[in-house]
């Protein structure tokens, strides 16, 4: 069983998966994290981000690199990690690893922006999350602030702006949801509606979801 669940950044789709995934008892792959390892470990290198090669690298050394996941979740990696992402060939490498993991009996809840539409287009079931950029910027700055980081509510509003352009308008990959996903608008939504709205159309939509069941 896979279940792609995608959307832009802050928009809930990776607490919706984690949710879904215990549920299911299936795996939990965040692929952003991939993208934001991959981001941290030219950034530390001194590399840049909009060099394809350099990140291409990055992409192949993957496996080897372990950081803390407060490392991953900065502004700087954020930022980065939608640069290494529009290259063609890091997309590339990084699909062959989402794949390996969906196709892992019993399979897997991937969350991302291309997984129902490029990554697991044979997906078994879709969803596609998202909120105003406005209520987006609201969720990263207070989970900025809960961390103890410097925050500034204007520029987060700002870059989501941005990223979320440079999502969609990449040529490869682009972000846009699959033509056959169910769309869940979370902006007035919280943690747990999000998820029993997601939880009955699973429930509704595959046969065998509850045999499948691993959590409450």
């Amino acid at each position: 069983m896979i279940i792609a669940v995608d959307g832009p950044a802050a928009s809930g789709k990776g607490t919706l998966a984690r949710k879904l995934a215990q549920y299911l008892g299936l795996a939990y792959l965040d692929t952003g994290a991939i993208y934001r390892t991959i981001a941290l470990t030219v950034i530390e290198a001194n590399g840049d981000p909009h060099d394809e090669r350099t990140s291409l690298e990055a992409a192949k050394a993957y496996h080897r690199q372990k950081y803390p996941d407060h490392a991953l979740r900065t502004e700087k990696v954020s930022k980065a990690s939608s640069i290494v992402a529009a290259h063609p060939k890091v997309r590339a490498e990084v699909i062959g690893i989402q794949r390996k993991v969906a196709m892992t009996p019993p399979g897997a809840v991937l969350d991302g922006r291309d997984i129902g539409t490029v990554v697991c287009p044979e997906a078994d079931m879709k969803f596609f999350v998202t909120a105003s950029p406005e209520e987006r910027a609201r969720r990263r700055f207070k989970e900025l602030k809960a961390r103890g980081e410097f925050a500034d509510h204007a520029s987060i509003l700002r870059e989501i702006v941005l990223r979320d352009e440079r999502d969609r308008t990449r040529p490869v990959a682009p972000l846009r949801p699959a033509a056959d996903a169910y769309l869940l608008d979370t902006t007035s939504l919280d943690i747990e509606a999000t998820f029993q709205a997601a939880r009955r159309l699973v429930d509704g939509h595959l046969p065998g979801a509850a045999s499948h069941k691993g959590g409450p």
